[in-house]
């Protein structure tokens, strides 16, 4: 999994489990009094672990201190300026689910994870979404209300091998933990079919701006020198936050006066674009569906919000190689040797001129007419050829090199169409396919969609009122 994860070890035994059975090796080092407390930050795996009867809870629960009376335990003693160097949004992270701001669809009264946790069972969970949302924050929150003890990793400061969730496998299956995972990428791509099946995997919303006005306004009230920020420069924090509680309370931290906020809040504000994230992934769907869309401003907007924030040109070249066959196709045969042109382009030059030839293809592409019938012609094909890998080539087709290919008779009755002035017969398909059309003719419309609604859409939003020319000339049903 991706660096954002947390791992729980579950409350209960199974009825067959001894108490001689053993942990997980990682839970089993055992800590000194400088390492037990929770790691700090979003970077971190916590685990639950359970080794003694239930009776016991009120012990372990106060064996668990919570994190405000751990970190101030942890800063007891230290000098007042090592205490006011922790960032400003672990000063404040929530230390009870009352304090926690947005994800309603997770923390409301009714909602399933509320009900899970009542019940005190909430099987092992991965949570993902967006950076500043609140993963880490929910993750612990979570092992806090539980009756377990609670361990947290982090790629960042444990081995990578202590953090690859596929090891854990076995212990969720046997009970023995509960994992709680917290990730910015998707679980799909990073996690095993196997782990992945015997886990809940719960969606976290990028913050709303009321949600980030609320943060602002909770870290706000204990601090006499925030008096003087003004609605605008809120709204401003808001704005450049883009819904990561953890980025607006950095840039309120960093705030000092009006007159220079903007400049030195937009330098401090890094892209939120990741190149191997979900944001890549995308964006780069945004500026496909808007060249087969034929909306050449909005693919032009994507192209550059990839470029300026850093995105590989060849990487945006590459998929409008495939673009130009995948929805120009036959409709317009240039389009494809003009993507391999700025593919070369791309190679040759590259950034920033190369952005010049990426804005030309994608305006050519965006502009030019679309046909689907090669790509929707290989899928048609594709579909038949999977039903049965061993069907024969037809004989008058086979390839007959040697005498004794001929003598078998590959190739017999084939007809070699150039030397004909007129049409031919041959038999191309197994016998299976014969007749069947997986290349269809440019005027058949069997399989598309006529929808009034959605053209009269279109018609009113972005052909300004106007009629589609294409009205009279395609037969449909109304």
């Amino acid at each position: 999994m991706a660096p954002d994860q947390r791992l729980g070890e579950s409350s209960f035994r199974p009825k067959n489990a001894t108490a001689s059975k053993k942990l997980a090796p990682i839970f089993s080092h055992t800590r000194d009094k400088h390492t037990s407390t929770l790691a700090a930050g979003p970077s971190a795996l916590t685990s639950m672990t359970q080794d003694t009867p239930t009776t016991t809870s009120k012990k372990r629960k106060s064996e668990m201190p919570s994190l405000s009376r751990m970190t101030s335990k942890r800063l007891k003693g230290t000098p007042s300026d090592f205490k006011s160097a922790i960032p400003l949004a672990e000063r404040l992270r929530p230390q009870s689910l009352d304090e926690f701001f947005g994800q309603k669809h997770l923390t409301g009264p009714d909602s399933l994870l509320m009900n899970m946790l009542d019940s005190g069972i909430i099987g092992s969970l991965i949570l993902w979404g967006p950076p500043g949302c609140g993963k880490t924050t929910l993750a612990r929150l979570l092992a806090r209300h539980v009756d377990c003890n609670f361990r947290e990793l982090s790629a960042t400061s444990s081995g990578t091998n202590d953090v690859r969730a596929d090891i854990f496998l076995p212990f969720i299956e046997q009970g023995q933990i509960q994992m709680i995972g917290a990730t910015t990428e998707n679980p799909s791509f990073k996690l095993t079919s196997a782990l992945l099946s015997r886990c809940r995997v719960l969606v976290l919303e990028r913050l709303t701006d009321d949600d980030i006005r609320d943060i602002i306004a909770t870290a706000i009230v204990p601090f006499p020198s925030y008096p003087q920020l003004t609605n605008s420069i809120i709204s401003s924090i808001v704005s450049l936050s883009t819904g990561d509680a953890r980025t607006a309370l950095s840039l309120l931290e960093a705030y000092r006066d009006e007159h220079t906020l903007l400049t030195s809040l937009r330098r401090s504000v890094s892209a939120s674009y990741d190149r191997v994230g979900d944001s890549h992934f995308d964006m780069i769907s945004a500026l496909h569906k808007s060249v087969r869309g034929s909306h050449g401003s909005a693919a032009m907007y994507w192209l550059a919000r990839m470029l300026t924030a850093g995105e590989d040109p060849l990487y945006i070249a590459r998929r409008l190689v495939v673009c130009a066959s995948e929805d120009i196709g036959l409709a317009d045969t240039h389009a494809l040797p003009l993507a391999m042109a700025a593919l070369q382009a791309c190679q040759v030059i590259g950034m920033p001129e190369c952005r010049i030839n990426l804005a030309h293809c994608v305006a050519y592409l965006s502009e030019a007419p679309k046909s689907t019938r090669a790509y929707e012609a290989y899928k048609r094909a594709e579909e038949a050829a999977k039903l049965d890998l061993t069907m024969p080539v037809p004989v008058a087709v086979r390839n007959a090199p040697t005498a004794l290919m001929k003598e078998l008779g590959y190739s017999e009755g084939y007809k070699y169409n150039p030397d004909f002035r007129h049409p031919v017969h041959n038999d191309y398909l197994p016998i299976a396919f014969r007749g069947d059309k997986f290349l269809k003719e440019a005027s058949d419309m069997s399989d598309k969609v006529w929808n009034e609604q959605e053209l009269l859409r279109w018609e009113q939003e972005e052909n300004g009122g106007r009629l589609w020319e294409g009205r009279s000339s395609v037969p449909h049903q109304h």
